[in-house]
């Protein structure tokens, strides 16, 4: 089974919300998406998509853009986004889901075939030059989050399993000190990390990276060209 990764989709949500105002290589962004993927995933791959999937700000409209990717090979696995708004009952949500291709994470993991995944929204992590007393408070609560999805990693993980960990925001600063995220991700053994959120301003943040024995992937689709990342 191979893995793949890839964010911030911002489809349009059942509305006029045409992305190339953010600059003209977002022109017909998801037919690009689309091309790739198509060339690229079987069937028994499984394509990680880490938030910022839709504009919309109800789920019947963001239903509208995940049927989009229906028929696309793989096994789709989600997590919200900060733009994510219409993600609101988990439970609405699965039950509402195109077909069984689709999983949407949250506090929790999947497995499939050797493989574990698992994520959270995650947020600003201290040292962010925006960072302030409020974000400590919902940075701390995501790292819960993570804890409470590592808990269920403890239960299906098997020996052998490579565990990938899903979030939207950067799990550290620019300069990649240690945070809450970082220390879970290592403490409970991933293998990877695939993030998301930056766009044109990702600056010193890496496409790829290394730390402490864990591969980070910055997978938001306008920086890999509108293609999917390959994580294994």
């Amino acid at each position: 089974m191979k893995v793949f990764a890839v964010s911030d989709l911002h489809l349009p949500g059942n509305q006029e919300k045409p992305m190339d105002v953010f600059g003209g290589n977002w022109k017909g962004h998801f037919e690009k998406i689309k091309s790739d993927w198509l060339a690229c995933v079987g069937a028994d791959d499984a394509v990680l998509i880490a938030g910022d999937i839709s504009w919309a700000m109800a789920m019947p409209d963001a239903l509208v853009d995940l049927q989009s990717m229906q028929g696309l090979p793989g096994k789709k696995i989600f997590i919200r986004g900060n733009h994510d708004y219409w993600w609101s009952g988990i439970t609405a949500l699965r039950r509402n889901a195109p077909d069984d291709s689709f999983y949407f994470l949250q506090n929790d993991c999947v497995r499939f075939d050797g493989l574990v995944i698992c994520g959270s929204r995650g947020w600003l992590c201290p040292g962010s030059a925006e960072f302030t007393e409020e974000d400590e408070k919902i940075y701390r609560r995501e790292g819960e989050r993570f804890r409470l999805a590592f808990q269920h990693v403890e239960k299906v993980r098997e020996e052998g399993d490579k565990l990938v960990c899903m979030i939207h925001y950067p799990p550290f600063n620019a300069k990649r000190e240690s945070t809450l995220f970082t220390d879970l991700f290592e403490k409970y053994g991933a293998d990877a990390v695939v993030y998301g959120h930056l766009h044109q301003n990702a600056g010193a943040y890496p496409r790829e990276c290394e730390r402490n024995g864990i591969r980070y992937f910055l997978t938001s689709c306008d920086l890999l060209g509108f293609k999917l990342a390959q994580i294994y």
